[in-house]
């Protein structure tokens, strides 16, 4: 059986400068490959949201067809969450590559189909969509997790989506104005754009080094996890779970809505033709949530590191509701709450995908992956944003856009941080003692 030292010796090229290099190097070259590959990402999931089409109804219902698209890519992206917790938690290191190149490929593929199918059967095309795009986070966070900075790695990760979901909206936007192309087409060729960068990210991510010996004393040991692992960590955390998929099902609704919906809020303030808006507010807003989810990879004791990150979250969720009060009182203006509320949710969501089930693994030393955990809530925030969806137009199809983002905005600020607080006690409470850091 081969030990960490015979596989480092093993090891060629870029993947043993990176193993016996400096570590800054080695942070540098983790985080910009993760970042460009889920960046590229991407832009086979958000382009079509840049479109309004306008006048367009889901088979002649009351229902927009862009409410239809949207609905439709998060059933999709929500089966995908479901199928990855198996996929991904099962999923080595040698199957990684491969499996991220053949996700993206059917991606692409269908939105050529929303291109050229029927307006009815659009819908469909959208859908398949998102069946392969939801296992892509979790196969990424695969290469990062365990690792003494991972916090650090996965915060770099994080920023990703949220400089991406506006950036390629506004790529998409000047394909359609400056370019000429339909809207239709226009997510197809979005996403042709950023193909070849994606292929190299993957390349680059594919000759990571896998986490050394001081990684796992730390961090545990990070293992594929099988149906009797899974079940056994469901059973063991089964209060806290609850409380934070409870919690995750609002907030991952609430992150949707202000994503696929920004250009009607926006425009209801008056703001939409702003060039670049979303770049302006989304960008300030992934360094905010990767300085502060960044600080975490210093904090070397497990248990201050699960604090920390808890009270993070509860803090954005705060934030939104503070945000909002201070909008509807005229102290800042749209941009300003746009980004507040924005930064507010995205230091709730973010820690879901990366860093507190990272932490909360290396806390407990549970031996697993903490992709099963994020699969988890994933699958159940993005039933939620089905959910939201429906539940708007069906019963309060009579609101603005935005009247009901502000109602939404106030019961998650409340509501929120006061279950991620008491998800926090339990977990400090179930957990076992700290292990000494190496």
């Amino acid at each position: 059986m081969s030990t960490p030292e015979d596989k480092a010796r093993a090891e060629r090229g870029i993947t043993r400068y990176l193993r016996t290099g400096p570590g800054l190097v080695f942070n540098l070259y983790a985080i910009f490959a993760a970042f460009t590959t889920y960046f590229c990402m991407y832009a086979f999931r958000k382009p079509f949201a840049a479109a309004s089409y306008e006048g367009a109804k889901f088979f002649g219902t009351e229902i927009d067809a862009k409410t239809a698209f949207v609905i439709a890519q998060i059933i999709g992206y929500t089966i995908s969450k479901f199928a990855g917790m198996k996929v991904c938690s099962e999923t080595g290191r040698a199957g990684r590559g491969g499996l991220l190149v053949k996700l993206i490929l059917v991606a692409w593929g269908s939105l050529v189909l929303f291109a050229v199918l029927p307006q009815d059967l659009k819908v469909a095309a959208i859908f398949i969509n998102g069946l392969p795009l939801g296992m892509i986070w979790g196969t990424v966070v695969l290469y990062l997790e365990g690792r003494r900075t991972s916090e650090l790695l996965l915060a770099g990760l994080s920023c990703s989506y949220i400089i991406a979901s506006g950036v390629v909206k506004d790529v998409g936007r000047a394909l359609m104005s400056d370019y000429g192309v339909p809207e239709y087409w226009m997510p197809a060729a979005t996403g042709g754009l950023f193909f070849l960068p994606f292929l190299l990210a993957v390349w680059l991510l594919g000759q990571l080094p896998a986490p050394t010996e001081a990684d796992i004393r730390e961090r545990s040991a990070r293992t594929e996890m099988y149906s009797n692992d899974r079940w056994a960590f469901c059973r063991q955390f089964s209060l806290g779970l609850l409380l934070l998929s409870g919690m995750y099902f609002f907030l991952t609704a609430y992150r949707d809505y202000r994503d696929n919906y920004g250009v009607e809020i926006l425009k209801e303030l008056g703001l939409a033709d702003v060039d670049g808006v979303f770049s302006m507010t989304e960008i300030p807003i992934a360094f905010g949530v990767v300085s502060v989810l960044a600080l975490l990879s210093l904090v070397r004791s497990n248990r201050l590191g699960l604090k920390i990150a808890f009270s993070v979250m509860a803090g954005g969720q705060l934030l939104m509701g503070v945000a909002m009060w201070m909008l509807s009182a005229g102290h800042i203006d749209g941009v300003w709450w746009y980004g507040l509320v924005g930064l507010g949710a995205y230091l709730a969501y973010v820690p879901f995908g990366c860093v507190l089930f990272d932490r909360l693994l290396a806390y407990t030393r549970f031996a697993g992956t903490a992709v099963f955990a994020i699969y988890l809530t994933d699958a159940i925030g993005y039933t939620g944003s089905v959910v939201l969806q429906l539940f708007r137009d069906l019963i309060f199809s009579d609101s603005s856009r935005l009247e009901f983002f502000t109602s939404l905005t106030y019961a998650m600020s409340l509501g929120g941080a006061a279950s991620l607080i008491a998800a926090m006690f339990y977990f400090l409470k179930q957990s076992p003692a700290e292990q000494p850091a190496a």
